[in-house]
C-alpha cells in the first residue's frame, strides 16, 4: 500500500528552497538599491559599471576643481581690479603734480601717497593667495584637471603685478617734469593690469565651458549606469510576489501530505 508520494515532496522541498535563494537575491537588491549586488549576480556586468562608477566620480572632483579654479580667478579679478584703482589713483597724482602751480611741501605729500599707492600694489601681488598659493605675485601655470582621464586639463598662466613687473620703481612726482614723465609709465602699467583683467575673463569663461560639458557628460554616464547598476524595483517585486506564492504554495503542498500521511498512520494504529 503506498501512502506517501516521496517524489512529489522531493520537488516540492527542491522548488521551494530554490525560490527560498532567488527571494534572498531579491531581497538583496531591493534592499541595496542595486541590480548588482555581488560579482556572481553578473561578472560581466560588474566590471562595466565599476568603469562607469570611476568615470562618473571622476567628472564630479573634476567639477569641483574647476570650481576650486573659478574661485581662485575671481580672488584674481579682485585683485587686480584694486591694483587698477591704486593705478588711476597714481596716475591722478601725476597729472596733478605736472602741474608748475604746486608746491614744494605740496609734491613732498604727493610723493608720500604714491610710494603707499606702490606699496599697496605690491602688498596685493605677495599676499594674494588662494589655499597658500600666490596668485598675483607669480607668474608660474597653474594646471587644472577639467576631465576625468589623464591629459584633460588646462593651463592657467597667472600673472605678477608687482610694481617691478610693472616697471613701476624709483617713481618721482617731487618735479613736473618727473611727474609728467610718469604719467605714460601709469598708462603702461593700466593696460598691462587691464589685459591681465581680460586673461582671467578668458580663462574663467573657458572653466565654465569646460565645466558644463563635464556635468552633461557626467548626467549621461550616471543615467548608463543606473540602467546597468540600479535595481528596477517594480520588476523586482513583481518577482519577489512571484516567488512568495509559489513558496507558500510548496509550503501548503508538503503541509497537506504530511498531513495526510499522518491521518492514514493514525488510521492503520488503531
Amino acid at each position: 500500500m503506498k501512502i506517501h508520494n516521496q517524489s512529489a515532496i522531493a520537488f516540492s522541498v527542491t522548488r521551494y528552497q530554490r525560490n527560498e535563494t532567488k527571494m534572498e537575491k531579491t531581497l538583496d537588491k531591493l534592499a541595496s538599491g542595486l541590480n548588482i549586488h555581488k560579482a556572481s549576480d553578473n561578472a560581466s556586468g560588474l566590471a562595466v559599471s565599476e568603469t562607469l562608477r570611476a568615470q562618473v566620480r571622476g567628472l564630479s572632483q573634476a567639477q569641483r576643481n574647476m570650481q576650486d579654479g573659478l574661485s581662485m580667478l575671481q580672488a584674481a579679478n579682485d585683485g587686480l581690479n584694486n591694483v587698477n584703482g591704486l593705478l588711476q589713483r597714481a596716475r591722478e597724482l601725476a597729472v596733478m603734480n605736472a602741474n608748475e602751480t604746486m608746491t614744494d611741501a605740496d609734491r613732498q605729500a604727493s610723493q608720500l601717497e604714491l610710494e603707499q599707492l606702490m606699496a599697496g600694489i605690491n602688498d596685493t601681488a605677495h599676499k594674494m593667495e588662494f589655499n597658500t598659493k600666490k596668485i598675483l605675485g607669480d607668474n608660474a601655470p597653474l594646471v587644472l584637471m577639467v576631465g576625468a582621464n589623464p591629459g584633460q586639463q588646462i593651463t592657467l598662466d597667472l600673472m605678477d603685478t608687482s610694481t617691478k613687473a610693472l616697471d613701476l620703481e624709483n617713481l618721482s612726482v617731487l618735479t613736473s617734469s618727473d611727474a609728467s614723465g610718469l604719467i605714460s609709465q601709469l598708462d603702461q602699467a593700466i593696460l598691462k593690469t587691464a589685459d591681465n583683467l581680460t586673461v582671467v575673463g578668458s580663462y574663467y569663461e573657458a572653466i565654465e565651458h569646460h565645466m558644463t560639458n563635464a556635468l552633461v557628460k557626467e548626467a549621461n554616464l550616471t543615467s548608463s549606469l543606473s540602467k546597468l547598476a540600479d535595481t528596477d524595483v517594480a520588476k523586482e517585486m513583481m518577482q519577489f510576489v512571484s516567488l512568495e506564492i509559489r513558496q507558500k504554495s510548496d509550503q501548503i503542498l508538503v503541509s497537506k501530505v504530511n498531513q495526510n500521511t499522518a491521518d492514514v498512520l493514525n488510521i492503520l494504529t488503531k
